[in-house]
């Protein structure tokens, strides 16, 4: 009997001194080898506890068993019975809380790792020559999905594989939402989720950008135009603030902005001609995913020094281990357990472009300590007395989140909503308004790709099955 290898194979990377540089992705697959090595440490287990984890509940042990077999066309066939997006999933889902936290592997060992090898099996799919996806023959139903974001395109895929004429409306002149502009490129290239986009066409379904829903057009006048159901996909794409003085200075920016800047302006191509600032130091507020990502895209635009502001400890940083690792490794720092008070500018007369708001000089900060935990489970931060201190920077980015854009609630009469601005839904992920669905961090807030993902599955079977009965 062949020993178990305790340890997964690990991801091969760039190298942090060559990557910090530069916007290539950062890890750079599993090769064939590799892969039929990690796929043989599956136990194939009789219940799957992995399944469960999933919130697209992918056939992990069945994808992974045909991968043991060389068979990589029928391991992506079976995830693409449940994923439409296995390339970008493999990617950016945190399958260490979800499926691999689930693996019976993972009880006396570390867990198979299902991401890289989805990631793996996608991959080789995407290089073979495009082939034909078949879909049920037409229904005659029409649905208007708002987002082409990760729960949009997801619903818009399950709907055109059941025969459904499916328009995605899209804001921004190019489609993958929060995928394109959110995301760097050295995380999740921008090729592959055009290519998932491409397979979407493929099947039929039609992308309409620079629309707004709210805007261009009103959730009623989809209606008008003869859509039979509305699955309101749009995101959370409004920034939070802290409130503290000196956020309208110049060199402040919300994650939301410098990335997308980042990405719909292209600055990870050679030379790129972009307003986001080089050089100089960046000081970025917050500890999620989102901060990782602006900390290290800045350090890629020219940055000298770039440090995470955080006021918890390591243990509550909400990134996923991996980011931070890579954050480390790449030079960020960290100043943990540490609270922003002010950020600080001055005044130039002679700079035309805003001398009543100035410039940022740095960021006034407070040392923490954690106390007892809070309503949400978390030990609360304390400040310490006399304990602050300037950290010097010219660019401050606030990465604390983001809550649904108001715009369609504000124009969609008898859409509710709750205090925070998501739109409620019951399970099936029905509005309050007739045949009008929503999903994603529209609903939620700010979550994860593979969760909306989840909300664009239950909506679209949701939105089938109520079709089929009018």
């Amino acid at each position: 009997m062949m020993a178990v290898q305790a340890k997964k194979n690990p991801m091969p990377t760039q190298p942090p001194e060559v990557r910090a540089h530069n916007f290539e992705e950062v890890a750079t697959g599993y090769t064939r080898e590799i892969a039929l090595a990690e796929a043989q440490r599956c136990l194939n287990c009789k219940h799957a506890p992995c399944i469960s984890g999933c919130p697209v509940n992918i056939n992990i042990p069945g994808f992974i068993g045909k991968m043991k077999d060389g068979d990589f066309a029928g391991a992506v066939q079976i995830i693409l019975q449940s994923s439409s997006l296995p390339a970008v999933c493999g990617r950016v889902c945190p399958q260490e809380t979800q499926c691999e936290a689930k693996c019976t592997m993972g009880i006396k060992f570390e867990p198979v790792a299902i991401g890289r090898l989805e990631r793996y099996a996608a991959d080789w799919y995407l290089s073979q020559p495009a082939q034909t996806i078949s879909t049920d023959p037409s229904n005659g139903r029409k649905v208007a999905i708002v987002g082409s974001g990760p729960s949009g395109l997801t619903c818009a895929g399950d709907l055109a594989r059941l025969g459904y004429s499916v328009t995605v409306y899209e804001a921004l002149h190019r489609a993958g939402g929060v995928l394109v502009y959110g995301i760097p490129e050295f995380r999740l290239p921008k090729s592959i989720v055009a290519q998932g986009i491409e397979t979407l066409r493929r099947q039929g379904v039609n992308f309409e950008t620079n629309v707004i829903i709210g805007k261009t057009l009103t959730v009623d006048e989809l209606f008008e135009k003869g859509f039979d159901a509305v699955y309101i996909a749009s995101g959370a794409g409004l920034p939070m603030f802290t409130g503290i003085p000196g956020e309208s200075l110049n060199g402040v920016y919300s994650a939301n902005e410098f990335l997308t800047r980042a990405n719909l302006m292209q600055a990870y191509r050679e030379n790129p001609v972009t307003p986001i600032m080089k050089g100089g130091k960046v000081a970025v507020i917050g500890g999620g995913n989102v901060a990782m990502d602006a900390a290290r895209t800045a350090l890629r635009l020219g940055a000298k020094q770039v440090n995470i502001v955080y006021r918890r400890s390591m243990e509550e940083l909400p990134a996923r281990r991996e980011e931070v690792e890579h954050a480390t490794e790449e030079g960020i720092i960290f100043n943990l357990l540490t609270a922003p008070i002010e950020i600080l500018g001055f005044n130039d007369e002679t700079d035309a472009r805003n001398p009543k708001n100035g410039f940022v000089t740095g960021m006034r900060c407070q040392r923490m300590e954690l106390g007892e935990p809070d309503a949400g489970g978390r030990r609360r931060p304390i400040p310490i007395p006399d304990s602050s201190f300037v950290l010097e920077a010219d660019t401050v980015i606030l990465a604390i989140g983001t809550t649904p854009n108001p715009l369609i609630k504000n124009t969609t009469e008898g859409l509710e909503v709750n205090k925070r601005g998501g739109i409620i839904v019951n399970d099936a992920g029905l509005t309050s308004r007739e045949n009008v669905y929503a999903g994603g961090d529209a609903v939620t807030g700010t979550a994860t790709v593979i969760t909306a993902m989840g909300a664009g599955k239950r909506a679209a079977k949701a939105i089938d099955a109520q079709l089929r009965t009018q």
